[in-house]
């Protein structure tokens, strides 16, 4: 098997990324708070967008980049869900299941900057 990776797609923190708008979308589709689900939909969309941006780019200074703003924009997601969850958009199980996935993402996302720092200079 090959675990080489060719291009962003093979990445599994795309893959998850993409899971996890994807998810996003459904859970509010019904949502009649239009800015509050723009915003989240939109931050959801940023991580892997990011993450295949950077990868197209160049340098690897570049890619780091992209990486810390995909990373941000976890960051911007999480809280949202939070509210989401609080102010009764989604139920707490939905809630927790996108929390942990968007949390996961972050964690790779991490890992995925700190390879690239340290064998990619």
């Amino acid at each position: 098997m090959n675990n080489r990776v060719e291009k962003f797609e093979d990445l599994d923190v795309w893959q998850n990324a993409i899971e996890l708008s994807i998810n996003i979308y459904k859970l509010l589709k019904d949502c009649r708070d239009y800015s509050f689900k723009d915003q989240i939909c939109r931050a959801s969309v940023s991580i892997p967008s990011n993450i295949a941006e950077g990868f197209e780019r160049q340098y690897n200074k570049e890619f780091i980049q992209f990486l810390h703003i995909a990373k941000g924009s976890a960051g911007e997601v999480r809280t949202q869900l939070l509210l989401a969850s609080r102010l009764g958009f989604i139920n707490d199980d939905d809630y927790t299941i996108q929390q942990e996935k968007v949390k996961r993402i972050s964690a790779q996302l991490y890992m995925l900057i700190k390879t690239r720092k340290e064998k990619f200079k």
